[in-house]
């Protein structure tokens, strides 16, 4: 009982979304009656065709059949495509509302969504599921209107003719609900695995295409290759049982139906033997019943549809359902442009039950450079993470110009933050739009000035269509040092008080590093910088060095004083020169 009724709140839920369409539904319903009442003027009419035409031979009526059956047809065509234009058009702009909201819900979302739920699977969610529900509220739509009404204008019509017949008839309707009602549970409990297993099969599709150099590289194709079709095998097998039991649902419907057609007939035609009724009354009523099945079988198959609909209704609805973690306090005030003080303050965080961060507290002054330096694990991506406030700390707060982060809107926050990371992640667009990502309203001069202190402008003058190039997915028609400059070039552009450096040098050769190492000078000017960095040498003239281990800040100074110490520092320092040498 519980689970029909989430099932009708989740459909419930799934119509409202179709209520700013309710005159174009309205005018839709308006001509379905149309189309019924053209399939009971038909049914209606069988009675004077056969006794005054078949029987009696009525010549004055039969030269009328023609234009009748020509005006009767452009009527119910002209019904139909009203009502089926508009009920359609209605449930594609709900649909269309159904995936600007999830993704509008989505990326709202705070970090912690996106690591443990794939990108495949949103995608999945987001575009096929929705596809599946798009059919819930069109063509369910259409034929709800359309078959219900008729059914009812037939119905009417059988019992107004002869009511025993009809009743024998329509005693088959509920019979039929029941095994329609099992058949649809199992659909939509295959149909929802089935739209699981398409998110895996997505997954490996934006992972293939992401990673293809790799793949390349390593001549894994046949690799990749074998484990699509596997995912992709066992996407048909949970659609192949939703079409198993979808086939099904007619066939049963047809059977049961027969029992009340065969009973109909058997009392008619002993009627006619009596003279009770005429032939043409029998065949009449006959027609209206055999015209009253046929809504009712579609409507079975609207069943399955529904169901189909209802399990990819709740794979969506969950995304809508699911809270951000990180959002603006009810009383939250705009930060102002920043001068650049930062301070954690006794800061805690796990991600889930292991540490991260413990007891953390550094300051950093007004355009201080602050490395953050240690082993993999000790925190110093976290560190970024949380200024950003891509998650909250468990204990402590962080403050910028005496500001608790979490009392201020995320969008001034933002605003006063920029973040330079490893993974140069560009857009596929002009090499002008992505250095204006960060400043939509920046004029093409003020673009081509930052990529000038980035060191980018040289090559970009050199690409085909300069500054409007299109640069591919991720940016991958241009070097690791290119892509890293543009990056560079954004953060130039945003012109942000406060930035985070996270391996921006990591991946690039000695050439290129010189180089990017040039353009972050330019971007570090006048800036409060938080610099992360493997490599010490790039660190070495930071106004202070934090040395972090497991979670807790070990030393700090800079790069002379933390030498002298004998620490940690001076360990990792010595293991990298003789690296190098």
């Amino acid at each position: 009982m519980l689970l029909e009724e989430q099932q009708t709140n989740i459909y419930k839920r799934l119509i409202s979304y179709a209520a700013p369409y309710k005159w174009r539904i309205a005018l839709s319903m308006f001509a379905s009656l149309g189309i019924a009442g053209s399939d009971a003027i038909i049914a209606y009419l069988v009675k004077p065709f056969v006794d005054e035409l078949i029987i009696a031979g009525n010549l004055d009526m039969a030269k009328l059949i023609p234009f009748f059956v020509v005006g009767l047809a452009a009527f119910k065509g002209v019904s139909r495509y009203v009502q089926e234009y508009n009920i359609r058009t209605a449930g594609q702009q709900a649909i269309q509302d159904i995936r600007d909201q999830v993704f509008g819900h989505a990326i709202k979302l705070s970090m912690r969504f996106y690591t443990s739920n794939s990108s495949g699977s949103l995608m999945s969610r987001i575009l096929n599921d929705v596809n599946v529900m798009q059919s819930a509220l069109s063509d369910v739509l259409v034929t709800i209107l359309r078959e219900s009404l008729t059914m009812i204008a037939l119905t009417g019509y059988a019992f107004y003719a002869d009511w025993r017949m009809a009743l024998m008839a329509f005693i088959v309707i509920p019979a039929a609900a029941l095994p329609a009602a099992a058949l649809g549970k199992k659909i939509k409990k295959f149909s929802r695995r089935g739209q699981g297993a398409m998110g895996t099969v997505t997954t490996i599709l934006e992972q293939t295409f992401s990673g293809i150099k790799v793949i390349k590289s390593f001549g894994t194709e046949e690799l990749e290759d074998q484990k699509f079709r596997s995912e992709n095998r066992n996407f048909f097998n949970f659609i192949r049982k939703t079409f198993r039991y979808g086939a099904a649902s007619s066939p049963v419907i047809e059977l049961l139906t027969s029992f009340g057609v065969a009973a109909v007939l058997w009392y008619g035609l002993n009627l006619v033997i009596a003279e009770e009724i005429t032939k043409g009354e029998l065949f009449s009523i006959l027609a209206a019943i055999l015209l009253m099945y046929t809504p009712l079988k579609r409507l079975t198959r609207v069943n399955n549809v529904i169901q189909q609909a209802i399990g990819a209704s709740e794979r969506v609805f969950e995304i809508l359902d699911q809270q951000s973690e990180i959002v603006d306090a009810a009383d939250a005030v705009v930060l102002p442009r920043s001068r650049g003080q930062v301070s954690f303050e006794q800061v805690d965080f796990a991600y889930d039950d292991e540490p991260v961060l413990r007891n953390f507290s550094v300051q950093a002054a007004p355009g201080e450079v602050v490395a953050l330096v240690g082993p993999s694990g000790a925190g110093k991506s976290t560190i970024i993470g949380l200024l950003n406030r891509f998650y909250d700390p468990q204990a402590g707060r962080i403050m910028i110009d005496g500001h608790d982060i979490r009392n201020v809107t995320q969008q001034s926050l933002h605003d006063n933050l920029a973040l330079v990371d490893q993974e140069t992640f560009l857009f596929n667009d002009s090499i002008r739009n992505n250095i204006r990502y960060g400043c939509q309203t920046a004029a093409d001069e003020a673009v081509e000035k930052a990529a000038q202190q980035a060191y980018a402008d040289e090559f970009i003058r050199l690409l085909p269509e300069g500054y409007d190039t299109m640069i591919g997915d991720r940016g991958l028609r241009l070097s690791g040092g290119q892509r890293q400059r543009i990056c560079i070039a954004r953060a130039i552009l945003r012109d942000a008080p406060i930035l985070m450096l996270d391996e921006a040098t990591s991946a690039l050769d000695t050439e290129s590093e010189a180089m990017v190492q040039q353009a972050l000078g330019n971007l570090m000017h006048d800036r409060t910088t938080f610099v992360i960095a493997h490599r010490l040498s790039t660190v070495m003239h930071a106004d202070r060095i934090l040395v972090l281990e497991d979670g807790r800040l070990q030393e700090s100074g800079n790069h002379q004083q933390l030498l002298a110490a004998g620490g940690l520092y001076q360990r990792l320092y010595n293991i990298q020169f003789q690296e190098q040498a």
